[in-house]
């Protein structure tokens, strides 16, 4: 490997065959970001990208494992994410660099590793707006009775509008997402507040038989498909938390990293926690109950339909779309960092980390990004019909995300392990209490995910989604990618294995 930089030069340390290309002062002045996040702003950017799977997604789980299947799903899934962000918030207040978890294993595991990682990621960011976006459409296409086939214009204006704001700028970008996301929360307790007065557990949330078929009175087992059931859902339990991991590539943007990501990852999980547990009991133990929500595209829409009508269920349901949108427009904004990370490194095509000149926001990284999810969309949605399209977009794509983000877990916790092994000497402000026992329990939970996924038909094309996207971007990065690295801040703090401070370009 040969390194060249008019930044200042690192000592060349031969690995991965890649090849660092020349730059001077203007290439990242053209790349510059704004500080502005504090803890407030950090917690909503982690809580608002996951909050939407609060509203939709979670509750197919029900139909594979009932009730209990899901709940006990909800658990071990829980388990993950809290031994995930608690590694998370130690490497990210020790390695503050907007690349999050490429940059985590590009230390620990070397450039491919760091890049396969991002790749994993790259597919999580780019897929799930796709699915919350979606899932967007399915509300307003209840609420205003639109046909089906209006969908894709709901996805187009949607991407519009957030890429849009995300662009203006990162106060303002920080400002809509801490905003959606306090309303989101107040529209899912409002939701809690109006179904505790109407809970019957035994009845609604315990409707489903071992053979599948609905049971009118309840009274069903707590495991009607049995320990199957539990597996089968643990991709949708992902959904109540999937993109807290983002929180990190906020990194360069935030005023004290090294004190307030963990501060922000800790504060987010614990909300997200809370919030799991009350929507899975609560929206399941109202009138219709776990088989209907089962098969539902708006599950709090129909939690409030049970409870208050379908007139004031259709105001509830506007108000709710806002949790969908507090996801949508964070994800948004964490799709465009990780681009522009990869990109500013080299491992993507180095145009798109170019950040507008004014706003300093990565306006061509969020493009690009929002264009490739669309194009994947309406490609699925006009070759395969409205009906079928629905249930691909809805089904096979959120099963690319979850597939895509069990895959950066298990790299994430092992560049963890790694570091905590290899590298003892980095400046750690902050130490996850789980340690490397935690990071062992994410890589177990998430390989057995990752199995189950591969094992059961029902998720094999989402999984051959990944796959060509990985071939594709392992044949670019193979072929030309490996021979344009830039020393970046994460590629310099990993040259010098921490040894010393990147130099701020």
């Amino acid at each position: 490997m040969s390194i060249q930089s008019t930044e200042g030069s690192l000592p060349a340390s031969g690995s991965g065959g890649v090849t660092y290309t020349t730059v001077d002062v203007t290439y990242f002045e053209a790349r510059g970001l704004k500080r502005y996040a504090g803890v407030a702003s950090l917690w909503a950017l982690g809580v608002g990208a996951v909050i939407s799977g609060h509203f939709s997604g979670w509750n197919l789980g029900l139909s594979t494992g009932g009730w209990g299947g899901l709940f006990v799903a909800s658990v071990i899934i829980a388990i993950m994410y809290l031994g995930l962000t608690l590694s998370i918030a130690e490497m990210s207040a020790a390695l503050p660099h907007t690349g999050a978890a490429y940059s985590f294993a590009r230390t620990a595991m070397g450039p491919w590793g760091g890049f396969i990682t991002g790749l994993c990621e790259n597919v999580e960011y780019v897929v799930t707006p796709a699915v919350v976006v979606f899932f967007i459409g399915s509300y307003l296409g209840s609420i205003f009775g639109t046909p089906p086939e209006f969908q894709p214009v709901y996805w187009v204006f949607g991407y519009i509008v957030f890429v849009g704001l995300n662009v203006v700028g990162v106060e303002l970008s920080f400002k809509v997402t801490l905003v959606v996301t306090l309303l989101a929360l107040a529209c899912l307790v409002a939701f809690w507040v109006s179904a505790i007065p109407n809970v019957d557990f035994t009845r609604w949330a315990l409707n489903i038989g071992a053979d599948g078929t609905e049971l009118p009175e309840g009274g069903g087992p707590f495991l009607p498909f049995g320990v199957y059931g539990i597996l089968a859902s643990l991709p949708f339990a992902v959904w109540l938390f999937l993109a807290i991991e983002q929180l990190p590539l906020a990194a360069e943007e935030s005023i004290d990293p090294k004190r307030d990501l963990p501060r922000g990852i800790i504060l987010g999980i614990g909300t997200l926690i809370v919030s799991a547990f009350m929507i899975l009991w609560l929206n399941s133990s109202v009138a219709n109950g776990a088989f209907a929500l089962g098969k539902s595209g708006e599950p709090l829409l129909d939690g409030f339909r049970a409870i208050y009508g379908d007139g004031l269920a259709k105001v509830l349901a506007l108000v709710a779309v806002i949790g969908l949108i507090a996801s949508f427009h964070t994800i948004i904004y964490a799709q465009g960092r990780q681009i522009y990370s990869l990109s500013r490194a080299g491992y993507f095509p180095r145009w798109m980390s170019i950040t507008h000149g004014t706003r300093k926001t990565p306006h061509l990284a969020m493009l690009v990004g929002a264009v490739v999810a669309l194009v994947l969309m309406l490609a699925i949605w006009f070759s395969v019909g409205a009906e079928q399209g629905a249930l691909v977009i809805g089904g096979t794509l959120l099963n690319m995300a979850v597939f895509g983000a069990m895959l950066s877990y298990v790299m994430q916790a092992l560049s963890f392990i790694l570091l905590r092994k290899n590298a003892p000497h980095i400046e750690r402000p902050y130490k996850s209490p789980f340690g490397v026992l935690g990071a062992a329990l994410t890589v177990i939970i998430a390989v057995v995910t990752l199995f189950f996924q591969l094992s059961d038909p029902v998720y094999r094309a989402g999984v051959i989604g990944v796959a060509i996207w990985f071939a594709l971007g392992i044949v670019y990065f193979a072929l030309k990618g490996r021979h344009k690295l830039v020393l970046s801040p994460e590629e310099e703090f990993a040259l010098s294995k921490g040894t010393s401070e990147y130099k701020s370009h």
